[in-house]
């Protein structure tokens, strides 16, 4: 196929022999299928900001470490040069998040290279060698469904075990490959100690898994394991053999309402007497 305009520096700097077939266009970027030599690879082109229907939010970058401090402030006043370093720090965060989590264990496509906006990674396959189906073009049985829930869990306590939590884990950017679920699209993935909506994003992929695969083995619906995970997590209990139960006891105890507001009535009592004899100095 003729080259794309993105994958040209690739092919001129000898890091893609030649571009196959498009593979798929998704929410944020396209895929190639690439020859890198003797291997069969793919490329993903991210797509730019104003063409990408999956936009950034705060509640994904919170917490993301710039290293440049000039890129920082760019993106703080929101100039040209600081969009361009914000939507490469986008990217790039998709590329660290796969090195740190192929490190940890977690079945994620290897990453290669990231050349010019591209990500080179391991085209994941099914049994026969193709490019693997995502998990919402799979048929299931109960018993498949069961299987896969569960390796999937086992991945999101690596991933939370590494310190990050995908944050928009469903069945679309799961990929069923030879050796079972395979996670994919990483950009939005955030740390898991640096941003304080990570417990509601690991509870949402969690819930998210199981009302999928609930549609199978209808059981899995109504556990709630996304909790269970948090608070041994919070605790330090969390480790990649874990034994999860999929329940979590809520505590039932009504709030102390009462006892808060004596709380900050003294804290603003004591913060008055303070601030007295101030005021009969001046």
């Amino acid at each position: 196929m003729k080259i794309p305009k993105r994958l040209q520096p690739l092919v001129e700097d000898g890091l893609v022999d030649e571009v196959v077939r498009q593979l798929m266009s998704g929410k944020e970027a396209m895929v190639f299928v690439v020859r890198c030599g003797d291997e069969v690879r793919c490329a993903k082109v991210y797509k730019e900001a104003n063409k990408r229907s999956f936009r950034q939010s705060v509640d994904y970058t919170e917490g993301r470490k710039v290293k440049n401090s000039r890129q920082a402030r760019a993106m703080e006043k929101g100039s040209r040069y600081g969009r361009k370093a914000q939507e490469e720090a986008w990217q790039s965060a998709e590329v660290d998040a796969l090195y740190r989590l192929a490190a940890a264990g977690v079945r994620v496509p290897k990453p290669h290279n990231f050349h010019e906006g591209v990500l080179l990674m391991e085209l994941v396959t099914d049994d026969n060698g193709n490019a693997a189906p995502r998990l919402n073009d799979v048929v299931l049985t109960e018993e498949l469904a069961r299987e896969y829930h569960h390796a999937l869990l086992q991945q999101v306590v690596r991933m939370l075990c590494a310190g990050v939590v995908h944050g928009d884990l469903s069945e679309f950017n799961i990929l069923v490959g030879s050796e079972g679920p395979v996670i994919i699209d990483l950009p939005q993935a955030v740390d898991a100690a640096g941003n304080k909506h990570a417990s509601s994003m690991l509870e949402r992929d969690v819930s998210n898994l199981a009302n999928y695969f609930g549609q199978f083995a209808p059981e899995l619906r109504d556990t709630d394991y996304g909790k269970e995970i948090w608070a041994l997590y919070e605790s330090g209990e969390l480790h990649i053999e874990v034994k999860l139960t999929g329940l979590f006891e809520h505590s039932e105890k009504p709030a102390d309402l009462g006892g808060v507001m004596r709380e900050i009535n003294a804290a603003l009592a004591a913060e008055a007497a303070r601030q007295r004899p101030q005021e009969t100095e001046q």
